[in-house]
C-alpha cells in the first residue's frame, strides 16, 4: 500500500512539474517513476482509472485562481464592523424583566423595556415568558428541566395573576410584577439574544 501511495505521489509530482515547465515556470526536471525491481520498467500500466485521475489532476492544475471577494474599501466612519448576517441586530444595553403591564422589546437606560429575546448561558436555552401568570411556590429544577418550553406541561405549575409575568429557562425561573434590572438577580445568567431592528 505504501508503494502505491509513493507511486501516486510521484505521478502527481511529475504531472505538476511538466505543467510548470510548459507554462514557463522554473522547476527541476521531473524524474519518472520506476519500479523497485527493474529501474528500466515503468511502475504501472495506464488504465481507464488512471486516465480519469489524470483528467482530474489536469482540471485542478488548470483551474483559475479564485477571485478576491469584493470588499468596501472605505467603511463608514464611526461604524463598527458587524459579521455577515448580523446587520440590524442589536442587544439590550440594560436587561430588564417586567410584569405584563411593561412593554417588551429592545431595552436601554432611557427606554426601559422588558427584553423578549432572553437566552440562558447556563443551560443554553431560550427563556420563555407568560403574561398574567406567576410560578407556583412548589416549582423545582427537574420540573423545568423536563418541561421547558412546552406550555401545555408548564401550565400545571402556573397560577393566574394579573400584571405578573412568569419567566423560565431549563435551570432558573422567576415571576415579576415590577420592572427589575436583571443584574440585581445575581444568580441569573440570562443575556439578550439580539433584537432585529
Amino acid at each position: 500500500m505504501a508503494d502505491d501511495i509513493d507511486d501516486l505521489l510521484d505521478e502527481v509530482e511529475t504531472k505538476f512539474l511538466e505543467k510548470k515547465e510548459k507554462s514557463g515556470g522554473v522547476a527541476k526536471k521531473a524524474k519518472t517513476p520506476v519500479s523497485k525491481t527493474n529501474p528500466n520498467v515503468p511502475s504501472r500500466k495506464k488504465s481507464t482509472g488512471d486516465a480519469d485521475l489524470d483528467a482530474m489532476i489536469d482540471d485542478i492544475c488548470e483551474a483559475p485562481e479564485p477571485l478576491e471577494p469584493l470588499v468596501d474599501k472605505a467603511p463608514a466612519q464611526n461604524s463598527p464592523r458587524t459579521p455577515r448576517g448580523a446587520e440590524g441586530k442589536r442587544r439590550c444595553a440594560v436587561l430588564y424583566l417586567g410584569g405584563s403591564k411593561h412593554a417588551m422589546g429592545l431595552g436601554s437606560s432611557m427606554n426601559q423595556r422588558s427584553c423578549d429575546q432572553l437566552r440562558c448561558t447556563d443551560c443554553d436555552f431560550r427563556v420563555v415568558f407568560y403574561d398574567n401568570y406567576e410560578w407556583d411556590a412548589s416549582c423545582e429544577y427537574l420540573f423545568f428541566r423536563n418541561n421547558v418550553p412546552d406550555f401545555g406541561k408548564l401550565k400545571a405549575k402556573l397560577n393566574k395573576r394579573k400584571g405578573s409575568r412568569a419567566y423560565a429557562c431549563q435551570c432558573k425561573w422567576t415571576s415579576v410584577q415590577d420592572l427589575v434590572d436583571i443584574q440585581k438577580k445575581t444568580d441569573f445568567k440570562w443575556v439578550c439574544g439580539k433584537h432585529a431592528s
